[in-house]
């Protein structure tokens, strides 16, 4: 790699459960505040299961025009509001701003197991009741997974490449990944990448229920469902949200006076070619990305610090993870700190990795490791699983006084889809107010001006 080809992290942006902002986010997760909580609405009342992340309280119409806000789905909203809080971070309010870059090399991918399915089931649903001229017109281009690539690139006059990247739970991971990738090789100086996901309505809740993947029975205690690595585990809690990065080139931020948050350093991607739904039991797949990550980023397994864990909660899941670290880490793998956020963000599916890639990069800038909640009676006590409450550094039995400069962040997907991404820690900045912020604005949000 072309040390000039660098690619930094200069904008962070969040619309979650556990937060409507980077900071809030990072704040909830590190104080191991759960999201998890039994799901509002009496469309989910039939369901077997009842729980999950929900985004509350989050006005469309601040972030969009009351007419464009009305014809898209709500992940578009989040989408399109935690781009723009990404892109504030970095510098840039609307397209009317001078971009530092070519608008013609600022790129955007939009990350998503699914894109907006509502859209999709509201269209049968008029179809059946009502006939052929209910269904929107506006449904086979909002209705794409892709939608959203297009939408915040009109919104800032991005004229680089927009796209979707669709790898279940894996896309958020493998977007970053591919958008470093273009970064790197010269044939973009910014990538705006957003990881968006909304599969918590029925049809989807039934569908993971009836497969036995969701965590089943905590109805009555919905913060105790989510358990990566605990023996009880039974299933994943799935949430719903979007977040955003914006990435560029080192020598770009440079030129421009941005702060780096971080280097995206490593990337890889592989396929386990073996179940629709089973990850391979020795975690083939997820082995092969995570040696590619890596070796991408020029580091030894030693040289990690931390791991972001996948950890869904799930049985054959969390084991086989452990597996692919084995074989992909050796005997460093067993002593490096792994933390399961989503014990408390949930499972946003598609969205997760472009969120645990910010929970990283704040875990970095903090150095504060993030808990594992709910680890009641731990299946792998050989492992250092950062349980209960946060770690800061120098208080664990493997960190001594050591810097957590780099971080391994995992995601794994349905279908054998494996992404892995290497953080690695350029500076520390001061650290911020903790004060939320409005979701539509960024405004006074702590993460937006770091790179100002």
């Amino acid at each position: 790699m072309n040390a000039s080809q660098g690619v930094v992290i200069t904008g962070l942006g969040a619309i979650t459960p556990s937060g409507q902002n980077p900071e809030t986010l990072w704040q909830s997760v590190r104080s191991g505040t759960s999201a998890i909580d039994v799901l509002a609405g009496e469309q989910f009342d039939d369901l077997a299961v009842r729980i999950g992340g929900q985004i509350k309280d989050f006005d469309a119409e601040a972030v969009l025009p009351r007419a464009l806000a009305r014809r898209l789905s709500p992940v578009q909203h989040w989408a399109i509001a935690a781009a723009d809080q990404a892109m504030r971070a970095g510098g840039i309010e609307s397209a009317a701003d001078d971009l530092p870059w070519d608008r013609d090399r600022a790129a955007v991918i939009a990350a998503t197991g699914s894109g907006p399915v509502d859209a999709m089931q509201e269209a049968t649903r008029r179809l059946d009741a009502d006939g052929p001229r209910s269904v929107p017109l506006t449904l086979s281009i909002h209705g794409a997974p892709d939608s959203a690539a297009a939408l915040i690139s009109q919104r800032f006059d991005l004229r680089g490449p927009g796209q979707g990247v669709s790898a279940t739970c894996a896309s958020g991971a493998i977007g970053l990944g591919e958008a470093m990738r273009r970064i790197r090789h010269g044939y973009a100086d910014a990538v705006l990448v957003v990881g968006m996901e909304d599969c918590l309505g029925p049809v989807n809740l039934a569908s993971n229920s009836n497969m036995r993947a969701l965590a089943a029975g905590y109805e009555d205690d919905p913060t105790a469902a989510s358990r990566p690595f605990d023996r009880a585990r039974n299933g994943f809690v799935m949430s719903q949200g979007a977040a955003a990065i914006l990435l560029e080139s080192a020598d770009s931020a440079a030129s421009r006076g941005a702060t780096p948050l971080a280097e995206l350093a490593g990337f890889g991607a592989a396929s386990d070619a073996h179940h629709p739904t089973n990850p391979h039991p020795q975690g083939r797949g997820a082995a092969s990305a995570v040696v590619q990550a890596v070796n991408d980023a020029g580091l030894e397994p030693g040289d990690i610090d931390h791991i972001n864990a996948h950890a869904t909660g799930t049985p054959a899941g969390d084991r086989a993870e452990l597996a692919a670290f084995d074989s992909a880490l050796g005997e460093a793998g067993r002593t490096i700190p792994i933390s399961a956020t989503k014990s408390m963000t949930g499972h946003l599916l598609g969205a997760s990795g472009v969120v645990e890639a910010i929970i990283a990069t704040l875990t970095m800038r903090d150095q504060t490791l993030p808990p594992t909640l709910n680890l009641d009676d731990n299946e792998f006590p050989d492992r250092d699983i950062v349980a209960g409450h946060a770690r800061e550094m120098g208080d664990g039995p493997n960190l001594a006084e050591a810097a957590v400069d780099t971080v391994l962040s995992t995601s794994f997907g349905f279908g054998g889809h494996n992404g892995a991404i290497i953080l690695r820690r350029i500076a520390r900045p001061a650290t911020p107010s903790t004060d939320a912020t409005d979701p539509s604005t960024g405004a006074d949000d702590p993460s937006t001006k770091e790179s100002r």
